[in-house]
């Protein structure tokens, strides 16, 4: 295939999902429904960047099992670029529980994504350059993660990380490694504690005014900080040399409406989408690239499941 321009290095899981009314309290039994599918941060992004249009390549570690398998088919048929290191190990698992207004809570066993080498990302960033953007998470070895955003700044990428999950380790070279940080609102306050020292309810990180929330951003050692809210949106952050073309240093963008069904993967979708949007239109305004990955998740959470719930919605697309 012709040259990716958006690389995703992270995770592929096999997903089961129950469905039910209430999610359980401890100790408590609910009967519910079961579909299983594929999933994982690093394969649902890779998904969401391929349906929004961007020619996309998969980094990843599997086991030799059914679930790699079915990566492979997965792969072929979104006509993604996968470049998949065989360990071991089984590949990924992730237990997820959906609500009836489509909340979720996720429990993933990473089996051989924590086995991906940083020797087997180098080799499959060929072709990487101020052309790219690399997207990497951490459900993988962070020095994997690492070593990608670092080859991906040498070589003029977009170096871009989702800090997901929130207890996954970070550094501060991981930090900066990277020029743009997406965490939701639980992991920017998770990553205040560990950087910078402030403790912040990650529930009241929504209701700050723009301003304290601005100034916590660039407690980070990040170029940008964009900062999902979920149903309240999106918080830009950049710094005072770097606005990426907007007209503001930072910003904050409402959340699409949505006939939501199941939350899982919103995340990704936008990480996803952005990336892609990034790499589509280079030239245009940052905020261009972030209002169409809010409009791309919002379309995500209409559908049930994560890496075969992202739509097919280009940054060309209509509103």
């Amino acid at each position: 295939m012709s040259k990716a321009r958006v690389i995703v290095v992270g995770s592929f899981n096999q997903d089961h999902v129950w469905s039910t009314d209430a999610l359980p309290q401890p100790g408590a039994t609910r009967l519910g429904r079961y579909a299983g599918g594929p999933g994982g941060k690093g394969f649902n992004q890779a998904v969401a960047a391929a349906r929004a249009g961007a020619k996309a390549r998969f980094v990843t570690a599997v086991g030799e099992d059914a679930a790699a398998r079915m990566l492979r088919e997965l792969a072929s048929a979104e006509g993604i670029d996968l470049r998949a290191q065989v360990t071991d190990l089984p590949s990924g698992a992730a237990g997820i529980f959906v609500d009836a207004e489509g909340r979720n809570v996720i429990v993933a066993a990473v089996g051989a994504n924590l086995a991906l080498e940083a020797g087997h990302v180098a080799a499959a960033l060929d072709g990487l350059d101020a052309g790219c953007a690399l997207l990497a998470q951490l459900e993988v070895a962070t020095a994997a993660a690492l070593h990608a955003l670092q080859q991906a700044r040498r070589q003029g990428a977009l170096a871009i990380l989702n800090p997901a999950p929130v207890d996954a380790p970070t550094s501060d070279a991981l930090l900066a490694a990277c020029e743009v940080l997406t965490p939701n609102e639980t992991e920017f306050a998770a990553l205040l504690a560990r950087h910078a020292g402030v403790d912040v309810d990650a529930e009241a990180v929504a209701g700050l005014d723009d301003a304290a929330l601005h100034q916590l951003c660039r407690r980070l050692p990040v170029d940008t900080c964009v900062v999902t809210l979920g149903r309240h949106g999106v918080f830009v952050s950049h710094a005072d040399h770097q606005w990426r073309g907007d007209a503001t240093a930072h910003y904050r963008r409402p959340a699409c409406p949505a006939r939501t069904l199941d939350t899982t993967g919103a995340g990704d979708a936008f990480n996803g989408a952005l990336a892609a949007a990034l790499v589509q239109r280079p030239g245009a305004l940052f905020r261009s690239a972030i209002d169409f990955a809010n409009r791309y998740a919002a379309r995500a959470t209409e559908q049930q499941g994560a890496a075969l719930a992202m739509p097919r919605l280009t940054p060309a697309d209509p509103a």
